[in-house]
Order: structure tokens, then C-alpha cells, then sequence
């Protein structure tokens, strides 16, 4: 690793200190305004603060940018647009607007609809999400968005979770007024992150119809009992592996989510 980890913590992330170097301050006002009490954000601060956010992702190598969601198949979608916009002459400039940023129209038709509706009344939106931080990844600049029909009913897994934080906050500071507490205005929903992964040679894997089909173990020996084989929790980290895990670790670093513990 060439760089210490609070040098590379966050640096692929357009956080509150990235806004604030690169916003206007009435621009980034505006914006936290409504990142914090869920206000209207008006186009001329989505345009000024799309034209920072291009620039930042071009600067740290970016191309294209994609409205990035949770709609509900159990994976995540995107699909990517590059900044380039032609002026004549053959010539291009790298362009984004504001209204790039705030909403997409992605092909609803491809998900899964079971035959129930053709292509033309597939209507999706993704509305951008200002409450989390655009990030680059492989040369693409990620915006974070939420996935609604043309009604506004929820289509992604994002849009419930916004909504009902949002009830929590209304009632929570309700309660508390009611309570005495004049002063709280809002409340904040938190949840403390926890991921876990397993590691499955390639050549391996191939042979499991069950991992391949499924994403998981169908059938297997059973692991030791008594630790016998030294697979425990604190047994030492294969070279692959921990290979691997370095090379996560710095990925997820640079996109300010805090990798902590590795073990067997």
C-alpha cells in the first residue's frame, strides 16, 4: 500500500469534505439543507452540484456515470452513460447536468414482469438519493438512487427503508416534544453494518452444481467437531487468502466503508 489508510479512507468518495472544497457555499448550504430536513432540491444547485461532482470523478479517472439501485430481484442494477457530448467539428466536451443527476429513466422492461405488462408501460424512475455519497468504482462514477413507478410506488428495497425512516423520525420527535423535549427537530435512524463472506476456490466451486445453481451448500461433509483440522476461528490466514483480503480491505478503504476484523 502506497499510502497510509486515512490518506486513501474515503478518497473515491464525494463526501461532506469533498463538498465542501468543491461547492459553492451557498450551494452547499442548500444542499445540506436538503440532505438534513428532506427539502426540495431546486435545478440550479442540482446543476452546479453535478457540474463539481463530474469534475471530481474525472479527476480521479472516471468516464461514465450510472444511477445505481436495489430494485427487487435480489441484485443490484446500473446502467452506465459516459460524460461525453459532442459540440461538432468531431470534437466532445464532458458534460453532465443537473438533471442527469436527479432523475434516469432505465428500461423497466428488463425485470422480471412475469408477461404482465410490454415494454411501452414499463415506466421506472431512479430519483437520486442526496442522503448517500456518489463513489467511483471501476472508472464509473455511482450515483446512489431510489427506483419508483410512474405512480410512485416503491420498486427497489431502497425506497421502503427511506420511507420508513422517515415515519420513525416524524413520530420519534413527536413522542419527545410530547415528552418535554422542544429542542429535537429530528431523529436519526442508524443500523451498525456487518457483512460476512466465505472464500471458495474457483476450481472447486466448478465442481458444486449446488453453489452454481444456488449460491449455496445443498449437500457436504460435515465440518470437525473438535477443531481437529485447525480450520478454527483463529487459525492462520492462508496466503490466498489473506492476498485477497488485502486487496478488499484497500477497495473498501478508498470508499470510506470501515473494514475492520479479518479472520479465518
Amino acid at each position: 500500500m502506497s499510502k497510509s489508510i486515512p490518506e486513501i479512507y474515503g478518497s473515491l468518495v464525494f463526501n461532506d469534505k469533498v463538498m465542501r472544497e468543491k461547492l459553492p457555499k451557498d450551494i452547499y448550504k442548500a444542499l445540506r439543507k436538503t440532505i438534513e430536513n428532506n427539502t426540495h432540491l431546486e435545478l440550479d444547485v442540482a446543476n452546479s452540484v453535478a457540474v463539481a461532482m463530474k469534475e471530481w470523478a474525472v479527476e480521479h479517472g472516471a468516464t461514465h456515470y450510472t444511477h445505481w439501485f436495489q430494485p427487487m430481484t435480489g441484485f443490484t442494477a446500473e446502467k452506465h452513460d459516459s460524460f461525453i457530448s459532442p459540440v461538432g467539428d468531431g470534437q466532445i466536451i464532458m458534460d453532465f447536468s443537473g438533471k442527469e443527476l436527479v432523475k434516469g429513466e432505465p428500461d423497466a422492461s428488463s425485470f422480471p414482469s412475469g408477461g404482465l405488462r410490454a415494454t411501452f408501460e414499463a415506466r421506472g424512475y431512479t430519483a437520486w438519493d442526496p442522503t448517500s455519497p456518489a463513489f467511483i468504482k471501476d472508472g464509473t462514477l455511482y450515483i446512489p438512487t431510489a427506483f419508483c413507478s410512474y405512480s410512485g410506488e416503491a420498486l427497489d428495497k431502497k425506497t421502503p427503508l427511506l420511507r420508513s425512516m422517515e415515519t420513525l423520525n416524524t413520530e420519534a420527535v413527536r413522542i419527545l416534544q410530547l415528552l418535554g423535549n422542544k429542542d429535537v427537530t429530528s431523529v436519526s435512524t442508524t443500523i451498525g453494518p456487518e457483512q460476512e463472506y466465505f472464500l471458495v476456490d474457483k476450481a472447486l466451486y466448478e465442481q458444486r452444481k449446488d453453489l452454481i445453481f444456488t449460491g449455496r451448500t445443498l449437500f457436504g461433509a460435515m465440518s470437525p467437531k473438535g477443531q481437529e483440522m485447525e480450520d478454527h476461528y483463529f487459525g492462520a490466514l492462508k496466503p490466498r487468502v489473506s492476498a485477497y483480503m488485502h486487496d478488499l480491505d484497500e477497495e473498501l478503504w478508498k470508499l470510506g466503508i470501515p473494514a475492520k476484523t479479518k479472520h479465518n
